[in-house]
């Protein structure tokens, strides 16, 4: 149930006020775009502002109003826009060639970097997103189990691909039909399960134990509201796919970005597979998998068994550029300094919440957040919705006119050029955005 009522019209005359350069766009945009734009994820009433550039932590749209950006490309430019190294990086392999039928250097020194930070990576493959690579890393567990089942968690995300999108909580019992677009045969593969809850996962799997191929599990639900694993949960799962033969893969699409050996050096859990993207190309399209060499041998050309996998950009140069720069700047010590700024703003948060008497969860592991309104504290998905989704929202459009953007679902992450003037700024922001809403 919603705790405020508050009434938007200011803060959207506000908002059109401010980007009457954005609406026009937005209302050329919609003659050839469905809803103006390609990402469903990014469009919000009455119209998203549009880019211009961006420079570090900040955006500036078209309008000229600048931003602090806590979204960072839901999490994935982790050094922030147009990071030095970065650019230079591009620009020097841009002069060089775009992409080629043909491997690199730069995709070898790229694999061995990942593999140096995660130890349960022998061997990896790239594709151009995250929605790729988990279709791949799903692919290599039915082809080595030979059994056809995928067990998610409700609340997940693994990307667009049919088996990624069903929808885990029609699934699981809340009586609404899957997905439109997707077939039934695909959805009857896919089994659901509780996140952080050990004893129900045990029930269900054991249910089809000698059908499941594999488990997914991001260590840390992404959108489905920043929520950690509990420590004890992944390990369990670890024992149980073991025990059964099924292939663990974790998503650390949006995880890997924790701490420096990832979300499973972070937990000291080891998956048989891991997906990753998002960051590890700075900003440019790229997506990964890789596991244990028995695994991955099923993408060896050599190999009379070899899986197919094409991609006419997979592991292309210049995004192979962007992610070698990208994790040469993410040292131990960019990744302590960084946890450590996300740790500040979380506690900060939480006394502002307390100040103002406001019911809320601050989620928070490594440089990811999310604001929940809500008093219960937050373990799964459904946690997550019982919150008061309103407010998350009407708060996103009240910060965007305080120089702040994170989510509309209360998400939001940092970048290594933010400090703790950023920090201070964006509680200022969701101060002054509660109160332009009546709710403090």
């Amino acid at each position: 149930m919603s705790v405020h009522s508050a009434d938007t019209t200011a803060a959207l005359e506000e908002y059109r006020h401010r980007t009457p350069n954005s609406r026009r766009l937005y209302e050329r945009a919609v003659q050839s775009l469905p809803g103006g734009n390609t990402r469903t994820t990014i469009f919000f009433e009455p119209y998203p502002f549009y880019f211009d550039r961006g420079d570090g932590c900040l955006i500036t749209d078209v309008d000229g109003q600048v931003r602090i950006d806590f979204i960072n490309n839901f999490t994935s430019l982790i050094v922030g826009h147009s990071h030095p190294r970065v650019v230079a990086a591009v620009q020097h392999q841009v002069a060089r060639g775009f992409s080629v039928a043909s491997p690199t250097e730069l995709e070898v020194h790229l694999a061995e970097m990942i593999r140096q930070r995660l130890p349960s990576v022998e061997q990896i493959r790239f594709t151009n997103s995250g929605t790729e690579a988990t279709m791949m890393a799903i692919r290599a567990a039915r082809a080595h189990t030979g059994r056809s089942l995928l067990a998610k968690f409700v609340g997940s995300y693994h990307g667009t691909h049919d088996y990624a999108a069903v929808d885990g909580v029609a699934l699981a019992g809340d009586g609404s039909a899957p997905r439109d677009g997707i077939p039934a045969a695909v959805a009857d593969t896919i089994v659901m399960l509780p996140y952080n809850d050990i004893a129900g996962v045990e029930r269900i799997v054991a249910q089809h134990a000698n059908t499941i191929a594999a488990i997914i599990v991001e260590p840390v639900l992404g959108s489905g509201g920043v929520v950690p694993a509990e420590p004890a949960f992944l390990q369990a799962l670890r024992e149980l796919s073991r025990a059964h033969g099924i292939v663990l893969i974790f998503d650390e699409i949006i995880a890997f970005r924790i701490g420096y050996h990832g979300a499973q050096g972070h937990y000291g859990v080891q998956p048989d597979l891991t997906t990753l993207g998002k960051i590890i190309g700075g900003g440019m399209p790229i997506g990964a998998f890789g596991g244990s060499a028995e695994l991955m041998s099923y993408f060896d050309p050599r190999s009379p068994r070899a899986l197919s996998h094409g991609g006419t950009f997979n592991a292309n140069p210049i995004s192979a550029a962007a992610g070698i720069a990208t994790l040469d700047e993410l040292t131990p010590a960019a990744f302590e300094r960084l946890n450590g700024l996300a740790a500040d703003l979380r506690r900060k948060l939480v006394e502002l919440f307390e100040e103002l008497n406001v019911p809320a969860q601050v989620q928070q592991i490594g440089s990811v957040f999310n604001i929940h309104f809500t008093d219960q504290p937050i373990r799964d998905y459904y946690g997550v919705m019982a919150g008061d989704r309103a407010l998350q929202r009407d708060l996103f459009l009240a910060t965007l006119n305080h120089g702040v953007v994170f989510t509309r679902r209360g998400m939001g992450s940092l970048s290594t050029p933010m400090t703790m003037r950023e920090v201070d700024l964006f509680v200022g922001a969701i101060r002054s955005g509660l109160a332009d809403l009546g709710v403090a």
